[in-house]
């Protein structure tokens, strides 16, 4: 998230502040200090002012507890958590993946909730044996009302509120399509998104003020609303095509017999597009290593002939990805090796070709911009790696 620093890491998971968190802190700050002081005028400013900022950080702590409920039931299905952030409108988990069936993702989706429920019966048996007001109670109080608040908020069945990760699994048990879900949802938070702006907006018609608060919440939840419907649409589409439909039969794939003299005639010399390293195949097509052009310059030119290629391969520690594997699969596995290109193999082992990020990406424009004119483009000569 843009403006986001990391502050530390919590069970491992790093942990984030948005800079608008600071602006929310210094409201709740601010005006639940006056309040503080106004009901009890002995504290005085300054001691009102620092309960307040009490209540904020204990308010925000409410909301990392929501996340954390998020995060421990998705680890628990062997999930990453990638980080949790703070921001404006409260907190956000991040995970590597989405849940494997529809009962993991309900679980993931109703922690948080459950969370804030659990926190507020427990305030609220606490505050219930209390026998006085006093500072600290008003503001358990506050602490309780604010988690029953965040507890059913999110509840709101759109996305992309809880509630709406809970229709997008109702959804996909139903119909046993996950996408199926998630454009359902989505289409009920733009339409929630909508409403609250449209209920923000009512004041005006009645020649008052609107509610800012309301009409931002609105946006907020129409803008990510769409965007959920968006990728899961391109998650369709990637999830539809597998490593092996994209993978260029001119594949960087050398075979270990080969003289240099032979690699550089028929892969090297001539090539449209400059390669620095050859995937290197045995008679079987297996991967045995791989060969970088420059290592080629040390054998004089005279020998390339009686050189072969296999004495300049060097051993290549790089995962493979099957040929079946969703696109989708196979650019989250380049994310988790931080690789921009992987070979593919079939089902015994045999290298068929070079799966590069570049495209799977040009894929995901075509899916965004679909009447975009494409440029030709020319026609490969000779076998490509890099």
């Amino acid at each position: 998230m843009n403006g986001s620093f990391r502050v530390g890491s919590l069970f491992g998971i790093p942990f984030y502040v948005n800079t608008s968190w600071f602006i929310v802190l210094a409201l709740v700050t601010l005006n639940y200090g006056g309040q503080l002081g106004a009901t009890f005028p002995e504290l005085g400013g300054t001691a009102a002012t620092l309960l307040g900022l009490v209540s904020a950080l204990l308010l925000f702590s409410s909301v990392l507890a929501h996340e954390l409920g998020h995060s421990f039931v998705a680890m628990s299905q062997g999930i990453e958590v990638k980080s949790i952030s703070l921001f404006l409108f409260g907190g956000l988990a991040s995970f590597d993946r989405e849940s494997k069936t529809p009962s993991q993702a309900f679980w993931v989706a109703i922690a948080g909730p459950l969370v804030s429920l659990g926190i507020f019966l427990g305030l609220r048996l606490i505050l219930n044996s209390a026998s006085t007001l006093s500072p600290v109670t008003a503001i358990l109080s506050l602490l309780a009302s604010i988690n029953l608040v965040l507890a059913l908020f999110n509840l709101i069945p759109g996305l992309p509120l809880d509630g709406g990760n809970v229709l997008k699994a109702i959804v996909w048990k139903i119909t046993g399509d996950p996408y199926k879900g998630v454009v359902f949802a989505g289409r009920v938070g733009q339409v929630m998104g909508w409403l609250a702006i449209g209920l923000g907006l009512i004041p005006i018609l009645l020649g008052g003020v609107p509610q800012l608060w309301t009409i931002l919440i609105g946006w907020f939840l129409l803008q990510n609303a769409g965007r959920a419907a968006q990728s899961a649409k391109i998650e369709r589409t990637l999830s539809n095509r597998t490593a092996a439909d994209v993978v260029s039969p001119n594949s960087p794939i050398v075979r270990q017999d080969l003289t240099l003299r032979e690699f550089a005639n028929q892969h090297v010399i001539g090539n449209s597009r400059e390669w620095k390293r050859f995937l290197v195949v045995d008679g079987d097509k297996k991967l045995v290593g791989a060969i970088a052009v420059d290592d080629t310059r040390a054998v004089a030119t005279s020998d390339w002939v009686k050189t072969t290629v296999a004495e300049l391969t060097k051993p290549l520690s790089l995962e493979t990805i099957a040929a079946n594997t969703s696109l989708l699969e196979a650019l989250q596995t380049m994310e988790r090796l931080a690789q921009s290109e992987l070979p593919v193999a079939d089902e015994n082992g045999a290298i068929v070709g070079l799966f590069e990020k570049n495209t799977a990406l040009e894929i995901l424009r075509e899916e965004r911009e679909p009447d975009r004119k494409r440029e030709p483009e020319p026609e490969p000569t000779l076998t490509k790696a890099e």
